[in-house]
């Protein structure tokens, strides 16, 4: 039953990515009104979302319970990240993509791709999980990610901490996930109409989410794309290593099963789009980086449902 109400979620997931394509291909959207969705999620649909999800599903002992497996994204990204550095100099990977490489290796889109996808496929329990490994992920990109894609440009490298990394860190979602913990923590509940707004607001975030995906994923010109070794690697970094480290480290740290499965999917989720922005602003490599966030974004509709039958 699990598995059919998986395969029924993937097909969700593919149809809504498909209407964005199709629109996209209707002329509806193009590279400068596709950029309001985004705005939307990241400002107004995301942050409700969690708002409403955290205070409607946990009290002050579940969530205590809930962090304590913020342990398992944490080692099992940062192991992931020594494996890539590891793997870009065995490779030979040239000083204007090495970092860009590491940071897609062991980085994933954790929560704009992440939230859809999770819920479309275990439902509105899993959120809470989903969110615990987009705080590992932020802060493990706006620091160790951030800094390896500077050292690809033309720029100064970025610092480890400063106060750009702790402004990015602190983005909407994350200040709505912040917000609610707080609440719930001392107590404190909000009134019926805010929880609902919070909900209506919250419910954009799939739908709008996997419409920009198929948007994105319309602008990519496969022809284009050669699978050199830089790419098969990433592929394997993402879909294989990532998820496996994050399976190996849940053997021993107890958390319930549900928390176990998504952070799987998390960690077989693509690359971060931000890391193409963040290439355009230290002046390294964007088409590379651009590359390699479109490649991971395609594969990952087939590895999803491979890592859903694995489950």
């Amino acid at each position: 039953m699990e598995f059919f109400y998986a395969v029924t979620g993937v097909i969700s997931i593919i149809i809504m990515v498909s209407i964005g394509y199709f629109l996209t291909m209707k002329g509806w959207f193009n590279q400068d009104n596709a950029k309001l969705l985004p705005k939307l999620i990241n400002y107004v649909s995301l942050p409700a979302y969690m708002l409403w999800n955290l205070m409607n599903t946990f009290d002050k002992a579940k969530l205590q319970e809930m962090l304590f497996g913020l342990a398992i994204p944490v080692t099992s990204m940062l192991i992931s990240f020594v494996i890539g550095v590891i793997v870009s100099n065995v490779l030979k990977i040239g000083p204007s993509h090495k970092g860009t490489f590491r940071s897609v290796f062991f980085c994933s889109s954790a929560v704009f791709v992440g939230v859809p996808v999770n819920l479309a496929l275990f439902g509105e329990s899993s959120i809470p999980y989903v969110l615990l490994y987009f705080l590992a992920n932020a802060f493990l990109f706006w620091t160790i990610g951030n800094y390896s894609i500077s050292t690809d440009g033309r720029t100064a490298p970025a610092k480890l901490i400063s106060i750009g990394t702790v402004k990015n860190i602190f983005s909407p979602p994350f200040i709505g996930f912040v917000a609610a913990t707080s609440l719930i923590m001392l107590g404190i509940t909000l009134p019926k109409f805010v929880i609902d707004t919070a909900r209506y607001l919250g419910g954009m975030t799939t739908p709008l989410s996997m419409i920009f995906i198929g948007i994105v994923m319309f602008g990519v010109k496969l022809k284009d794309i050669k699978l050199d070794r830089d790419i098969i690697a990433v592929l394997i970094g993402r879909f294989v290593v990532s998820p496996l480290v994050v399976i190996l480290v849940a053997m021993y740290i107890p958390v319930p099963l549900l928390m176990k499965k998504v952070f799987v999917i998390q960690a077989a989720l693509p690359a971060m789009t931000q890391t193409t922005v963040m290439a355009k602003v230290y002046e390294a490599d964007t088409e590379y980086a651009a590359v390699l966030v479109s490649i991971t974004t395609i594969f990952a509709i087939i590895a999803i449902p491979i890592y859903m039958i694995a489950i």
